[in-house]
């Protein structure tokens, strides 16, 4: 889950109809390419390929890519790095001396942000060999830029030349920045954190003392380096000049320029992270890591992180301003209390710790902004914890002569990532560089915590991933290269047992397998040709050329079956299967009483477990006998999960966790979030480990009330000095559920629901009860014993999902739709299906049983032009038998110029007089009392339906009839069919 960022520094489009008509294969790339070329088609995500280059790195933080392909890594502890392209190893090329610690004033010593922190190679690096590296010392309180001879695979000794030093305190932690880049003029950015501690909102602490607290002494002074991005010209004897354009040039007054530094390009930073310019314009770009509250409050806004643009120098308001300038007052800390806010067009620095100018430029706009919760502006980010990384501008200029360089259709977008998120956007720019949008770049690829990313000189992007744990090694920390193919692609390979001829991916001797191809494609059109290994070691491999061979297996042990699909002009891909002989898997049902596809709050769901196993028995009802199997090794669980909950990773396949976990949800839940960005099972990262969270409030009643409190709202000081950052978007189900599998996560049994029984639900207060009932049963068998000479036979996990979902569906969501339109309601309310005549829509599947009646929001209005009409349930299909009707009636007219008239009056008084106590509707409230909403004069009740010999499971079809309507005219807007168990 989110942190106070630790500076560790870490679909597709279908091409047009037209191509539909091309038969000619070569026609077809032929086209295919010119669309790519032009840049006005999205090229599908199927034409990039993540390679990884280099793995086994600890807390990697930057990377530099040389002309030959050579990338250099440096590592926060001090290592540098390098892959070679041409034996694709991974070599040290030095340890450098950094500090990586910090000493509070107590004297306890923890992991800071510090240690080696930048890396750049100078832009005639082929020629001088000169590298740049940025690092904490390794004695003294400093941040120091040096440059480095590189020759041999080695640096040079004693070619150190020390550049630029940065005064640091190493009291309290955090942000080092770190960021590098160059301009077509020679010049070098350098991006420093603002090193202050993290309290409160914004660092504004001026008491005695406590200056390491205080930011208006480093990002909002202009006589210091932090908090700042830089920008000087390295210049061939180790020095540096300071080149035109800064944000205090040379012509600053005489009185002033003792209180300025002349390196300054930008200031008013809380952590500028990694930077690139856009070669054309020469705008500058970069990530800033924000603040950590949740919400606003009267110390200042919620934190929001910014990704930023800077088309001259500029002041961007931290630490009296963040996102779209929304202002901190400064804290008076000895009286605990907010006093003024600044003014972003005349910011004054009056702090005692400030030895720079007093009256400051104005403050520069953000140029996206976000939240912990939904970003209204820009809601394509996401939620949760949150770490503006940065990335590149793409100029296809910039790439003359490259290989595979990536498609002109990303030109002159910014691609960004965020550390914690991990995802990464394309953001485009119209011709004066203002946002226009943002969209994904290859959804499907996910990576851990992206540190850097950046284009390197052979068209490719690379992206750094640091990995899963914090201040120490982790084993997803690594080095991506995402090549561009724009010509023949390889197959995609499906490889999977023909379970719905009722083959097996397991069972007993002799065990007969139906292996299939099905879904294997090639999305260039090519012809396929397929081949299929099964290999099980001591056991003579056996080799067949159809896609869906037939195999059969006479000895006991694992097989592991590969398919290889190569297409006409011999590009492959394989895809590999397991399949277990000699143990046959578990069957395990969840049989429920009354209706199976939805749940009831007020209706308690009544479930039976039943499992059986060829070897193992059958479930015993109590505790187990001889043959048969003990319910303590089963797992059942019910859950109820918020709406958007994707429950298709809790199934096994989906899921490399063991399916009998009782858990399920849980693993789940934290596999979609951001939880494993800092915390791990039973070890410590940036946060505590789920072990010692669960030790620490056993017994604890009181607990997980606040820990799902904890979750969404965020908190700090109970494990350290890192805040935990909130989740406000997350559901109180959801937490909830997350809350109780880490509590129990030390439990060394099963714990589980009783195989048999009544399940009560309960909707958490707040949420809406549109969400999901997850009942699941798993259970893995014992395996089977070595057969003489042999060897043992692994276990089988087998589980059954049930999903029962709210009886409210929206009619938009409808898997059938002919005939009517789906238009949104406006104000992001949701969509509204608009039926005509003889139009209808169908949900596949639905269980009626127990079903009497339909709540249906539907109205006919007169404004919208609407007729109105009956509604006809029909089963099966939309002439299949009649389950129930109702009409829809056209409201009344509603008199605008009375309505309106009633508006400007105002609202009326209460009854009784002016001292009486009942309010009318949208008038005033009673005293002490919140003014009562207007009622909105368009409202119509609810249509009810009720149902006749309707049970059992049936495709459910809602028919929309008017004879006498217009062949265009709309007869009503249907919003939501609620199915209820009991008649109103």
């Amino acid at each position: 889950m989110r942190k106070t960022i630790i500076n560790t520094g870490k679909r597709t489009t279908r091409l047009p109809g037209l191509f539909n008509l091309c038969v000619n294969a070569g026609l077809l790339l032929g086209l295919a390419s010119f669309v790519m070329q032009d840049g006005s088609t999205k090229p599908d995500e199927t034409r990039f390929t993540p390679v990884v280059l280099a793995e086994d790195l600890d807390e990697p933080m930057v990377f530099e890519v040389a002309k030959d392909g050579t990338a250099f890594i440096i590592e926060r502890k001090g290592a540098l790095k390098k892959y070679d392209p041409v034996t694709k190893t991974v070599d040290l090329i030095a340890t450098i001396p950094v500090n990586t610690k910090y000493t509070s004033a107590q004297g306890r010593v923890s992991e800071a942000e510090e240690g080696l922190l930048g890396l750049s190679l100078d832009p005639n690096f082929e020629q001088n060999h000169w590298m740049y590296l940025y690092y904490a010392h390794p004695t003294e309180k400093k941040h120091i830029l040096t440059r480095w001879e590189y020759r041999n695979e080695k640096l040079v000794e004693n070619s150190q030349k020390v550049m630029l030093e940065v005064t640091t305190q190493r009291e309290v932690c955090c942000h080092t920045g770190g960021g590098m880049t160059w301009d077509r003029a020679g010049n070098l950015y350098l991006t420093v954190g603002n090193n202050t501690g993290n309290q409160q909102a914004a660092q504004t602490d001026e008491r005695p003392d406590r200056s390491s607290w205080d930011d208006q002494g480093h990002a909002g002074n202009t006589n210091d380096l932090r908090g700042k991005i830089l920008r000087i010209h390295p210049e061939a004897d180790g020095t540096y000049s300071i080149p035109e354009g800064n944000l205090f040039p040379k012509g600053t007054e005489p009185s002033d320029r003792a209180k300025t530094r002349p390196e300054i390009y930008s200031m008013g930073h809380r952590n500028a992270w990694r930077i690139s310019i856009d070669s054309q314009t020469g705008y500058v770009y970069w990530g800033e890591i924000g603040p950590d509250a949740t919400k606003d409050s009267e110390i200042g806004p919620r934190g929001y992180d910014e990704l930023n643009q800077a088309r001259k120098p500029g002041n961007f308001g931290w630490p009296w301003f963040v996102g779209n300038n929304q202002a901190f007052p400064v804290y008076d800390y000895a009286n605990k209390k907010p006093l003024e806010k600044k003014d972003p067009k005349n910011p004054v620095n009056n702090s005692p710790n400030n030895t720079g100018l007093t009256n400051l430029p104005p403050t520069a706009p953000s140029f996206i902004y976000y939240p912990y919760a939904v970003s209204e502006e820009f809601p394509l980010v996401g939620t949760g914890s949150r770490s503006a990384t940065g990335g590149p501008v793409y100029r296809q200029a910039d790439f003359k002569g490259a290989k595979r360089p990536w498609p002109a259709y990303y030109e002159g977008k910014w691609l960004v990532t965020d550390f914690s998120r991990g995802w990464i956007m394309a953001v485009s720019m119209d011709a004066e560089g203002n946002y226009k949008g943002m969209e994904r770049v290859l959804p499907t690829y996910h990576p851990v915590e992206p540190i850097d990313m950046k284009f390197g000189p052979d068209g490719d992007l690379y992206v750094l991933e640091y990995g899963s744990n914090w201040f120490r090694k982790s084993d997803n920390a690594r080095l991506v290269r995402i090549e561009y193919n724009s010509g023949n692609r390889k197959p995609i390979v499906q490889a999977s047992v023909a379970t719905n001829q009722g083959s097996k991916s397991g069972g007993t001797l002799p065990l007969q397998v139906t292996l299939s191809a099905d879904g294997s494609k090639d999305n260039d059109g090519d012809a396929l040709s397929y081949q299929w290994k099964v290999t099980s070691p001591g056991i003579a491999p056996k080799v067949f050329t159809t896609a869906n061979p037939t195999v059969t297996f006479d000895k006991a042990g694992v097989y592991t079956a590969t398919l290889t699909v190569t297409d006409a002009h011999g590009a492959a891909n394989s895809q590999s299967v397991r399949i277990i002989a000699g143990n046959e898997a578990p069957v395990v049902a969840v049989n429920l009483t009354g209706n199976k596809t939805f749940f009831f709050p007020d209706q308690p769901i009544q479930y039976a477990v039943n499992v059986s196993d060829r070897e193992d028995g059958t479930l015993a009802k109590s505790t187990a006998a001889p043959g048969q199997i003990s319910p303590a090794r089963v797992a059942m669980s019910i859950d109820y999960t918020s709406e958007g909950f994707d429950y298709a990773e809790v199934m096994q396949g989906q899921r490399s966790v063991d399916a009998s976990t009782q858990y399920a949800v849980a693993q789940a839940l934290i596999s979609q979030s951001d939880c494993k960005v800092c915390h791990q099972i039973d070890t410590k990262s940036v946060g505590p480990a789920f072990t010692a969270v669960a030790a620490k409030y056993k017994g604890d009643t009181g607990a997980p009330a606040r820990l799902v409190s904890k979750i969404r709202q965020g908190g700090v000081g109970v494990w350290g000095d890192v805040a935990m950052p909130g989740h406000p978007a997350m559901s109180v189900a959801d937490a909830g559920i997350l809350v109780n599998y880490i509590l129990h996560i030390n439990e060394k049994t099963l714990s589980s629901l009783p195989m048999e029984g009544t399940y009560t639900l309960k909707i958490p207060e707040g949420d809406k009860g549109n969400g999901s009932v997850l009942i699941r049963a798993a259970y893995t068998d014992r395996g089977k014993a070595a057969a003489k000479g042999g060897k043992p036979v692994p276990a089988q996990t087998s589980e059954q999902l049930l999903v029962l979902r709210s009886p409210q569906l929206d009619a938009s969501t409808a898997a059938i739709i002919r005939g009517a339109e789906v238009k949104a309601k406006g104000m992001g309310k949701g969509e509204n299906v608009i039926p005509y005549a003889n139009s209808y829509i169908g949900f596949r599947k639905l269980d009626l049983t127990g079903i009497k009646q339909l709540e249906l929001t539907a109205s006919a209005q007169r404004r919208e032009g609407s007729s109105g009409g009956t509604i006809e349930v029909h089963l099966d299909s939309p002439t299949g038998p009649l389950a129930g009707e109702t009409v829809v009636e056209l409201a009344p007219e509603v008199d605008m110029e009375k309505l309106m008239a009633q508006l400007e009056a105002g609202p009326k008084p209460p009854a009784g007089g002016a001292n009486g106590s009942a309010a009318t509707p949208g008038g005033p409230a009673a005293p002490g009392e919140p003014a009562k909403p207007r009622p909105n004069p368009f409202a119509r009740p609810p249509v009810y339906l009720t149902l006749k010999n309707a049970e059992g499971v049936h495709d459910v079809y809602f028919v929309f009839k008017n004879d006498q309507a217009k062949n265009i005219q709309p007869l009503m807007s249907l919003s939501s069919i609620k199915f209820m168990n009991k008649e109103k």
